[in-house]
């Protein structure tokens, strides 16, 4: 019994997505199913997907979530175009490092002082928004004024989300795929890896090994804040333009693809193989949701309902396999 909960925690999801991508295919003929649309969800898939692998680790640790993920990606897009005139390179590792020095200060909280993570991540989060509005007030910034004017580093800048290579493949699209391979060795075949799920398993006896808690910890929400940096930065290559809302509903959205995927908020159990299909069933839902007209908030209405649903019977079919997550 429990191997089959497994084996559906791990590949239900891909059952769902080529159950939506048939009704996609049904519904909608042709408007669904052809390479502009499939794009589009690659659009979508990209972003969210770099956020949420970042996510993953966090919930994999045992801390449920970093809802500070949307600030980190509006703050990083902001900080990059705030130093574009020194180049494309400089400002996009500024930026990351930015995004590195707030995962530094969850990191710090969490792990090392065991402050509540949905709670400080929500300070944290706040505290950005504050910080953004000090800075830059309701002002959207540009690149190229930014910069006086239209530079090569402005430039390539704007298209750094559109780059692609042999006019098919997509830079952000590459950057997703190495960050899951990454992602999928660090998780499975490594030291650091093997201690998250120990503590995401059970904290009290990791505790009681060599493990640092605080140092596996705290490296999730590094993992986390990288990502959303990276993500940031693609989100407002892609719109041009830095400003406070980027990345807003990603904390949301990535959770829910996470436990789509069969990742288990209690922390210890499920695989970036699940999630990267959690991340895939989400695309072609807010794609589906989008052809039938519907709006971003009705949208929100119909993936929140589909979270709730899926954590009632994940929990319900956990506690029947002696699995609780209590």
């Amino acid at each position: 019994m429990v191997k089959i909960n497994q084996m559906l925690n791990k590949f239900g999801v891909y059952v769902a997505v080529i159950v939506l991508v048939l009704l996609g295919t049904i519904i909608f003929k042709g408007k669904f199913f052809n390479p502009n649309n499939f794009l589009n969800i690659i659009d979508v898939l990209t972003m969210l997907g770099i956020a949420t692998l970042g996510m993953a680790f966090v919930t994999y640790s045992g801390q449920f979530a970093d809802l500070s993920i949307p600030s980190i990606m509006a703050f990083c897009g902001y900080i990059t175009i705030q130093f574009i005139q020194l180049g494309i390179v400089a400002a996009v590792i500024i930026g990351i490092l930015f995004g590195l020095l707030i995962g530094l200060i969850n990191a710090f909280a969490i792990g090392k002082l065991r402050a509540n993570p949905i709670i400080w991540t929500i300070a944290m989060s706040s505290c950005n928004m504050g910080l953004m509005r000090f800075i830059w007030g309701t002002r959207q910034i540009y690149p190229d004024i930014q910069a006086g004017g239209e530079t090569p580093a402005t430039i390539a800048f704007d298209n750094l989300y559109r780059m692609t290579f042999f006019d098919v493949i997509s830079l952000p699209l590459i950057v997703f795929v190495i960050l899951i391979i990454a992602s999928h060795f660090v998780l499975k075949k490594t030291r650091y890896g093997k201690q998250l799920q120990m503590i995401g398993s059970n904290y009290d006896v990791a505790k009681l090994t060599a493990i640092s808690p605080s140092r596996v910890i705290g490296g999730a929400f590094l993992i986390s804040s990288f990502m959303a940096a990276v993500a940031g930065i693609f989100f407002t290559s892609f719109m041009r333009v830095g400003y406070v809302t980027v990345g807003a509903g990603y904390d949301f959205n990535a959770v829910t693809a996470v436990v789509l995927g069969g990742m288990t908020l209690a922390g210890g159990r499920g695989d970036i193989a699940g999630v990267i299909g959690g991340v895939i069933l989400i695309g072609i839902m807010n794609n589906i949701l989008t052809l039938m007209g519907m709006g971003t908030f009705s949208q929100n209405v119909v993936i929140g309902t589909v979270f709730i649903i899926v954590v009632f019977f994940h929990t319900r079919s956990l506690r029947k396999a002696g699995l609780d997550d209590e």
